[in-house]
């Protein structure tokens, strides 16, 4: 799912007055509603693992890392660790983690998206810092199943 779409779905939104929406699509969960004074809050929710595109190139990983599980970004956007500036991170490295929970936000076109674990296990390591751009695929976590 791409910007072009999620900005299709906002204006299908607002189009018809609606007040929440979920989308699905190529394994990737959205879902919008209008919060307070018509504030679009989401959450994106991502299927895991997700796999590397056909004819990539592996890169050689230790023996701890092939127990790894990646958690790559959903979109394109800014990443950030905390709800806040000032708040504490969702998550840090050592951190154990149930499905569900919020890792991280990506700010897309304005909207601040949830990205959610889709497993349990520990954060073995974060991959992106505070405020930097991110690709569609970009690895973010590393995560211990468990």
């Amino acid at each position: 799912m791409n910007i072009k779409k999620i900005e299709e779905v906002v204006r299908l939104m607002e189009k018809h007055n609606l007040t929440e929406i979920t989308v699905e699509e190529e394994g990737i969960k959205i879902h919008l509603r209008k919060g307070h004074a018509g504030h679009i809050e989401k959450s994106v929710e991502m299927a895991l693992p997700v796999m590397p595109p056909a004819g990539g190139v592996p890169t050689p990983v230790t023996e701890k890392e092939k127990n790894m599980v990646e958690i790559k970004a959903p979109m394109v956007g800014t990443f950030y660790r905390s709800p806040a500036p000032d708040a504490k991170s969702f998550v840090d490295i050592g951190k154990r983690i149930n499905e569900g929970d919020v890792l991280c936000i990506i700010e897309a076109m304005k909207l601040m998206n949830e990205i959610k674990s889709e497993i349990k296990g520990k954060i073995v390591d974060i991959l992106i810092g505070n405020g930097d751009p991110v690709e569609f695929g970009q690895v973010l976590f590393l995560v211990e199943p468990s």
